[in-house]
């Protein structure tokens, strides 16, 4: 495997999968002496996960569910 000229390597598709990379995971570099780790950084928020945290508490009409279907399906 080479590196290329802008500092790249591709990590084996075998490998990301073991490990669960994932287009957009965060990952973190640890140094020992002349080895090189690679590892997914600490808890990492799912862009989902983010939104709906970002979200909540922001209702502030309280509604039924047959309600919210009412008016969704007009």
């Amino acid at each position: 495997m080479r590196i290329t000229s802008k500092g790249q390597v591709t990590i084996p598709l075998e490998i990301r999968k073991k490990i669960g990379l994932l287009p957009d995971t965060e990952v973190e570099f640890e140094i020992d002496g002349n080895i090189v780790r690679l590892k997914k950084k600490g808890k990492q928020s799912r862009r989902g996960s983010a939104l709906i945290s970002r979200l909540r508490g922001k209702g502030t009409i309280r509604m039924t569910t047959d309600e919210i279907m009412a008016l969704t399906r007009g």
